[in-house]
């Protein structure tokens, strides 16, 4: 037991220092993240080759790459470039899985981006903090909270959807945090327009200069449930179609709302306060920073090292009562998070990340709100 205990104290170090090589090598805060069920482990050694494999022949995985997700370029010059980009992220989920073996780390549909054009195409949350104006959620009762908890299971969570290359996940949190409330309301689980979002609402936060909703160039959830209170709500998903682009004229049709904003409130980031809400209100709106979910297949995330600085808007859902996190010798308990980059991303589209200490942000911006019960449309 001593040896293993020593043995593990040394490759600790190793990994700690092997982030802090990787800090000053590149802009970007690492991550960790989870090795799929073939690898899981509790030695670091079979983590390292998991790691090592992806290095191996990056020819046959970038020709799969390419095969899976149906990528051509349209010059040689173009499919070289990348290719040096492949091989980089290559190189980056390596150390990804090296640093967080509780998570699966490897070749995704971003493979082929590079970081700056994977945070302007797919991420979009605006603004990094919160208005000052926003309501403070009440402090709820933790001492009854379920062991386990999933809003999926009750009905209350629409499909997984994707906003395509378009800076609008702040849309989606929004519409999948009224979703949810709205069912909550009404018993009716609608999937709610992002598009009524992207083109009609410009709110800003007056005190922020810079900081309004703009359609695919990002938003804040927040700003967006203010839109919606003084907008009336919001419309369906099949009367207001996503495109994923942000060149239209508002095409909002007041006769056909189907779900409107009784009131949101900021919640405390005090993890147990988060769960409480999450389990009374519904799912929540949230905000992370979302580097590490580039190379993210699968498992519960828990980086030892990851920035705070928001930059993706997500849906909480649920959290479970265990992870598998071999690293720190036991189990760890993680959120459920609902993303909007369709089912071929992380485990059909969702993301696990542990609880406790505010991983990547994930407890810093967390809002919910409530409905209130509408007529069916055009019958208002």
């Amino acid at each position: 037991m001593d040896s293993r205990f020593s043995l593990f104290l040394i490759l600790s170090a190793l990994l700690a220092s092997a982030a802090l090589a990787d800090i000053s090598a590149t802009a970007d805060p690492l991550i960790r993240q989870v090795v799929d069920d073939e690898q899981r482990s509790s030695s670091l050694p079979n983590v390292a080759a998991a790691a090592d494999n992806l290095l191996g022949a990056p020819e046959h995985h970038f020709s799969l790459f390419k095969k899976n997700f149906g990528r051509s370029y349209v010059s040689q010059a173009e499919h070289d470039y990348r290719f040096k980009v492949f091989k980089a992220n290559l190189r980056r989920a390596a150390r990804h899985q090296l640093l967080d073996p509780s998570a699966s780390h490897g070749v995704t549909r971003f493979s082929d981006l590079t970081p700056r054009e994977f945070r302007r195409q797919f991420l979009g949350l605006r603004k990094l903090g919160l208005p000052s104006d926003a309501n403070t959620a009440p402090i709820l009762p933790t001492s009854n909270l379920p062991a386990d908890f999933d809003w999926r299971e009750k009905g209350a969570v629409t499909a997984v959807k994707n906003q395509g290359s378009c800076g609008s996940c702040w849309s989606f949190s929004t519409t999948g945090a009224l979703e949810g409330a709205h069912y909550l309301a009404t018993g009716e689980l609608v999937s709610l327009s992002e598009q009524q979002l992207v083109d009609c609402d410009h709110e800003c936060d007056p005190e922020e200069q810079g900081s309004c909703d703009a359609g695919c160039g990002g938003g804040l959830m927040n700003s967006a449930f203010e839109y919606t209170l003084k907008a009336g709500g919001l419309m369906r998903e099949q009367d207001y179609p996503y495109t994923g682009t942000d060149r239209s004229t508002c095409k909002f049709d007041k006769s056909k709302i189907a779900a409107k904003v009784a009131n949101f409130s900021v919640i405390s980031t005090d993890e147990e306060q988060i769960a409480a809400n999450l389990v009374q209100s519904g799912p929540l709106a949230v905000a992370i920073n979302a580097v590490y979910m580039q190379t993210y297949m699968g498992g519960v995330s828990c980086p030892y090292i990851c920035s705070k600085r928001l930059d993706h808007g997500v849906l909480l859902v649920g959290y479970g009562a265990s992870g598998y996190a071999p690293i720190r010798m036991k189990e760890k308990p993680y959120w459920i998070i609902k993303n909007s980059w369709g089912e071929n991303w992380g485990e059909n589209g969702y993301y696990k990340i542990c609880k406790g200490k505010n991983v990547c942000g994930v407890d810093s911006m967390v809002s919910s709100v409530a409905a209130v019960q509408t007529a069916p449309p055009g019958t208002q």
